[in-house]
């Protein structure tokens, strides 16, 4: 470990034990996993690139990416023997250290919101989103989670979909017959 290194019971406080160094000769709970993640992955975008135009010439399509994805695989191979070699961190968990419930919440969420958003639509999405997160992370009453979540998307419907008029998946809104009706207001407005 090294010296400047802050110590295992820093990070448990909450803030970030992204401090460079760390272990260096131990093995944090799930490096191993994600270390053949990594691997998995390489290999499967070797694969990927290999069927761009195979091993047909040095200057084919497929030159570059296949290049690229073997020399991550091999890098990964590289990562994946010396993190097996190395002993477990014991004063440290997965549950309680890497992958805490609020992570585990909060991707699976972000999966839901993935998958929700074309058939319900970027409002009832985003809304069913902030309202759950603000709700789980600030711990407060209904009525701050509401006002803090909806006036958000609010602010944010105005500034992306009527400043900036980025297209977002209109789903269950009648979003075009809304923003009609904001437009006749205007002209209304505009026309006294």
């Amino acid at each position: 470990m090294k010296i400047d290194y802050r110590g295992d019971a820093d990070h448990h406080d909450g803030t970030s034990d992204a401090t460079p160094g760390g272990y260096e000769a131990e093995r944090r709970p799930g490096e191993l996993a994600f270390a053949l993640f990594l691997l998995a992955a390489s290999l499967y975008l070797l694969w990927e690139a290999y069927g761009i135009a195979g091993f047909e010439a040095l200057s084919s399509a497929g030159a570059v990416p296949m290049a690229t994805t073997a020399a991550m695989a091999v890098s990964a191979l590289f990562v994946v023997l010396r993190t097996a070699r190395l002993p477990k961190v014991s004063t440290e968990s997965l549950t309680r250290d890497i992958l805490p419930f609020k992570v585990i919440l909060f991707g699976g969420l972000l999966v839901c919101f993935g998958l929700l958003l074309v058939p319900l639509g970027f409002l009832p999405t985003a809304a069913l989103f902030l309202v759950l997160a603000i709700k789980y992370l600030s711990g407060r009453g209904w009525g701050f989670t509401l006002a803090v979540s909806l006036g958000s998307l609010l602010l944010i419907w105005v500034v992306f979909r009527i400043v900036f008029t980025v297209l977002m998946p209109a789903g269950i809104v009648p979003e075009a017959e809304l923003l009609q009706f904001i437009r006749n207001i205007g002209t209304e407005w505009g026309a006294q």
